[in-house]
C-alpha cells in the first residue's frame, strides 16, 4: 500500500521524530508500496504537490530525530467540503491507500474529515492520527508529544530571565508564552522560579485577568527585592472575556492571532505603578529550539508515528494514536488507538484546581516534569 503522511498546524521540536517513526514503522512493517510526503499539509494534498521519500537514506532518516520544525512543511488549512474533490483526486493519482496526519486538535478534525471522507466516497482509504501540539491541549490523551520539550524550554527559560531579573532587580520582566487558549506552557514556566530565587507571577487564559487583585500582588512582591518575572500566557483575557492583546487577524483555522500580551501588561505596570518593565517574548523559539528537547518527548513522538503507519498498514482506521501513563511507582506509558471523533476540535484545557491565585500548584510539577526529560539545572546563588 502507498502511504501519505502530512503535517498541520505549529511545528514543535519533535515533530519530525514522528516522521522518522512513519519512514522506519513502514520499513519495519515490510511495506512494499511508495511513501509519500504532502508538501505544507493539506495545502501539498490540494495541490498533489508530494514528495517521495520511499528511498530516502538512512542517515538522512536518522537525522529527522535532530531536526527541528517541519521537514516537509505545515500549514494552517481548515478544509471544507469544496476541498474533497482535490483530495479525492490526489489519493486517486497517487494511489494512496493509507494517509497519516500528525496535528493537534484541528489537525484532527481535518484528520476526521479525511477518514469519513474515504467511508462515504468507497474509497480504500485508512487514516490514522499522529497527535502533536507544544499547547499540550489534545483530549484523550494524557500529554502530547512537542508539549514536554516545549515545556523544558520555557522552564529554563523562565529561569534564566530570572536570573537576569534577580541579579539586577530594577525592573518587572513579563515574558509572554505561547499556547493560546490553554495555560499548560506558561504553568511549565513557573518551574523556574524554584531555580532562579527569582518571584514569579503566572497568568494563564483558564482564569481572566483582574487588574485590580494583579496590580497590588505585583508591587507587593516586586518590593521584595529579589527581582520579579511575570509569565503570562499569549491568550490571557479580561474580566470580560476580552483578550489582553488582540491583533485583529484570524488564522487559517479560524483562530485569532494573540497580539501581544507582555508588552501590553509591561505597559500597564509601568502606566498604574510607576514601575519599570519590560516584555519579552520568546515566541518561536520555544517550539523550534533543539537544544532543550527532552528525549522522553523525541522517544514518545516517535512511537506515535511508528505505531500510527503499523495500525493503517494493518487496515485500522479513523483512530488516533493516543497516550495512557502512569508515573508512580515510575513513569509508565500506554500508546492506545481512540476514535478520531473523540479528539477531533476538543480542547483540553488547564486543570483549574491547580492555579492558586497567580501560582501553581505541586500536582502540576509531579505531571510535568517526567515529561521534561533530564533534571532541570540547578543555580549557584550567593546573595
Amino acid at each position: 500500500m502507498n502511504i501519505l503522511v502530512a503535517h498541520g498546524g505549529g511545528p514543535t521540536p519533535v515533530m519530525n521524530s514522528s516522521l522518522r517513526g512513519v519512514i522506519e514503522g513502514a520499513r519495519a512493517h515490510g511495506s512494499k508500496g511508495r511513501i509519500y510526503a504532502a508538501r505544507f499539509g493539506a495545502e501539498g494534498i490540494l495541490k498533489g504537490d508530494l514528495m517521495d521519500l520511499t528511498d530516502l537514506g538512512e542517515d538522512q532518516v536518522r537525522r529527522l530525530s535532530q531536526t527541528p520544525a517541519s521537514a516537509i512543511g505545515s500549514c494552517r488549512r481548515k478544509l471544507s467540503e469544496k476541498d474533497y474533490p482535490a483530495v479525492l483526486e490526489c489519493m486517486r493519482e497517487h494511489d494512496i491507500q493509507c494517509l497519516l496526519y500528525n496535528g493537534g486538535n484541528d489537525s484532527m478534525d481535518t484528520c476526521h474529515k479525511l477518514s469519513e471522507l474515504a467511508k462515504a466516497s468507497g474509497r480504500e482509504l485508512y487514516v490514522m492520527g499522529i497527535p502533536k501540539t507544544i499547547d499540550n491541549d489534545l483530549d484523550v490523551t494524557d500529554h502530547c508529544p512537542g508539549y514536554g520539550s516545549a515545556a523544558r524550554f520555557a522552564a529554563v527559560a523562565a529561569a534564566e530571565i530570572g536570573a537576569d531579573a534577580s541579579a539586577l532587580p530594577i525592573h518587572v520582566v513579563v515574558m509572554e508564552v505561547m499556547g493560546r487558549n490553554a495555560g499548560w506552557l506558561t504553568a511549565a514556566a513557573s518551574l523556574g522560579s524554584e531555580i532562579s530565587g527569582c518571584e514569579m507571577i503566572t497568568l494563564l487564559p483558564e482564569r481572566p485577568l483582574d487588574l485590580k487583585a494583579f496590580l497590588p500582588e505585583v508591587e507587593k512582591r516586586y518590593a521584595g527585592g529579589k527581582g520579579l518575572l511575570v509569565a503570562v500566557s499569549e491568550g490571557v483575557c479580561d474580566l470580560a472575556g476580552n483578550p489582553l492583546a488582540d491583533s485583529g487577524i484570524v488564522d487559517g483555522f479560524g483562530h485569532k492571532v494573540p497580539g501581544g500580551a507582555a508588552q501590553k501588561l509591561s505597559e500597564i505596570i509601568m502606566q498604574e505603578l510607576g514601575i519599570k518593565s519590560r516584555s519579552e517574548k520568546p515566541g518561536l523559539l520555544g517550539r523550534a529550539c533543539m537544544a532543550y528537547v527532552s528525549e522522553r518527548d523525541r522517544e514518545e513522538a516517535y512511537q506515535v508515528g511508528y505505531l500510527a503507519v503499523q495500525a493503517a498498514l494493518q487496515g485500522k482506521s479513523g483512530s488516533m494514536i493516543a497516550m495512557e501513563v502512569s508515573r508512580s511507582p515510575r513513569y509508565h506509558v500506554d500508546y492506545i488507538e481512540t476514535p478520531l471523533a473523540l479528539v477531533a476540535n476538543k480542547e483540553k484545557k488547564f486543570p483549574v484546581e491547580w492555579i492558586r491565585g497567580f501560582d501553581i500548584e505541586e500536582g502540576f510539577k509531579e505531571y510535568a516534569l517526567p515529561l521534561m526529560g533530564e533534571a532541570l539545572p540547578v543555580y549557584t546563588r550567593l546573595r
